[in-house]
């Protein structure tokens, strides 16, 4: 991996090249094909690249102001063309929601800060974040869970890779109450997109030299469901005999995830399992604010926290943000660089990793480590 970070690993190898202000088509390489930079695929590497941006609620606009001055400080040729949609600012609404799709169907990639879902229901029960989801069709969501060089841990070294279905499962927004003081939930599986998500953890557990993939469920209770989703993994895994596969109930694999996580490489599972697992692992390393985020459809990219709830004070996932820049493998190294120096160096910390430094402490500890080796 080399200098790279865990987000510029994980990002490179699927975001292909942006649109650039000409109008040229971009492409994610969905099945985690090798990088392709600007330069190879229009000859030069000085267009403008556009990124939608939600900063979203609570410490997302200043991570996201983070990210910005970042990018302006290491001359990224990158635009961001900013949506406000909040349910808590009273700023979302179907309009403005179809704005962001609008600007994504433009731009192909996103950067979303932090969208609050309120727990009071207020007559839909499907909040604008999984809304989004939906109209893009984000049915991948992969997290990397990597130790940070100078940044000690109980669990050092670790490098593992969770990928979760999210577009089904129990986020399918589908609850009633059948009879007074009886809710119903339901939790919804299919064939097609159990193979789907299965197949994308053995493409990427292929393109990636992994070595296993395990795919976690609960069919010992939900047998009809899970059991779906586990026959899927299996028959999936039948045309990749080169990839070990085995299966972990969810209870148990949390469990292991605390006592030894090293015995994991790339993990796949249905949707509130990742959700509860990806947030787990996050704290094995450090928290959110280490952790890249990352959800993908065959057309479009979207980058995020890993966790909806990060504290204020913590570190700006720019090893993340700087995955945006697949194609641009100057910047991102750059970016991704400065970042691991500043950890390694332990002088700055922000309080998510046992420090007392500011987010903008940090952010300018990153700016000026950003030229030294490369010049400005």
């Amino acid at each position: 991996a080399g200098s790279r970070s865990e987000g510029i690993q994980e990002c490179q190898a699927v975001l292909g090249t942006l649109r650039n202000s000409s109008g040229q088509s971009s492409r994610l390489f969905l099945e985690v094909h090798p990088p392709v930079s600007p330069q190879s695929h229009n000859g030069k590497a000085e267009g403008t690249f556009q990124v939608t941006m939600l900063p979203g609620d609570g410490v997302g606009p200043e991570l996201m102001h983070a990210v910005k001055e970042v990018f302006k400080a290491g001359n990224v040729p990158v635009t961001f063309d900013e949506h406000h949609l909040s349910e808590v600012q009273n700023t979302a609404s179907e309009e403005k929601l179809d704005r962001v799709v609008d600007s994504m169907k433009e731009s192909k990639v996103a950067l979303i800060g932090k969208i609050h879902t309120p727990m009071e229901y207020k007559g839909d029960l499907a909040s604008y974040d999984m809304r989004l989801r939906r109209k893009l069709d984000l049915f991948a969501n992969v997290v990397h869970v990597k130790s940070l060089p100078g940044y000690q841990t109980r669990h050092n070294n670790l490098d593992l890779v969770i990928i979760r279905e999210q577009t089904e499962g129990e986020y399918s927004s589908l609850e009633h109450e059948s009879v007074k003081g009886v809710i119903e939930c339901l939790k919804i599986i299919t064939r097609a997109k159990s193979q789907r998500i299965a197949k994308f953890a053995f493409d990427y557990a292929t393109k990636k030299g992994r070595a296993k993939v395990t795919a976690v469920h609960k069919a010992n209770i939900m047998k009809l469901g899970d059991g779906l989703f586990l026959q899927c993994c299996k028959e999936v895994a039948e045309l990749y005999p080169k990839i070990k596969f085995d299966t972990m109930i969810i209870d148990n694999c949390c469990m292991q995830l605390v006592q030894n996580p090293y015995q994991f490489d790339v993990l796949v599972m249905p949707n509130l399992y990742g959700n509860i697992v990806d947030n787990l692992a996050a704290g094995l390393v450090g928290g959110a604010g280490v952790v890249p985020g990352e959800s993908y459809s065959a057309e479009y990219a979207v980058f995020e926290l890993v966790r909806r709830g990060s504290p204020r004070g913590t570190v700006p996932n720019l090893p993340v943000r700087a995955g945006i820049l697949g194609g641009l493998e100057y910047h991102s190294n750059m970016v991704s660089d400065a970042v691991k120096k500043v950890i390694k160096g332990g002088k700055v910390r922000t309080r998510d990793l046992g420090g007392y430094s500011t987010t903008s402490d940090f952010v300018k500890s990153v700016i000026d480590n950003l030229h030294p080796h490369y010049g400005a």
